[in-house]
């Protein structure tokens, strides 16, 4: 009997132990990633943008079937662009229905929910998409090393029913 209860022991503390590790690596993703992500993109700051993917990075256009690397990803946006995203507010949020992280790999998928307001009009118009992401740890910092995202089977109720992050 005491052996049973002894071996309940251990695979509970080895559970627990590796969810607090899995959540510890979790906080650090949203630290290093997304949160420095989120405010990057919302701020249309590039250079932060830039600075949260690997220098490696693969951008996967799954609606194009395209595929970009880094130089194309992050081609500069002509002043033209610039200058009418000027009239705009964005506001990305992010929501994951899987995350897996061990070691110095991470996977998350998960949906986002994208909203431009005109600051001239307010009229906002929202899109959602769903998110595949491959993350990698270098020199001890997370960085996106493959983004992928589609809108298929995105909306509303996907990104209302994925989990919010912590």
């Amino acid at each position: 009997m005491k052996t049973i209860f002894l071996c309940i022991i251990v695979i509970i503390t080895g559970i627990c132990s590796a969810n607090a590790q899995s959540d510890s690596i979790q906080r650090q993703i949203n630290q290093q990633v997304w949160k420095p992500f989120i405010q990057t993109f919302n701020a249309r700051d590039n250079e932060g943008f830039k600075a949260v993917h690997s220098k490696e990075v693969s951008r996967v256009l799954q609606d194009d079937k395209r595929i970009l690397n880094a130089d194309e990803y992050f081609k500069p946006v002509p002043d033209s662009i610039k200058a009418r995203w000027a009239a705009y507010k964005n506001n990305l949020e992010l929501r994951f229905t899987q995350r897996i992280a061990t070691g110095d790999r991470a996977f998350e998928v998960g949906y986002y929910k994208s909203s431009s307001t005109n600051t001239n009009t307010g009229q906002t118009r929202t899109s959602y998409g769903k998110f595949h992401v491959l993350l990698r740890k270098e020199n001890g910092i997370w960085k996106i090393l493959m983004d992928a995202d589609t809108r298929e089977n995105a909306d509303e109720n996907a990104f209302n029913s994925a989990a919010a992050m912590d």
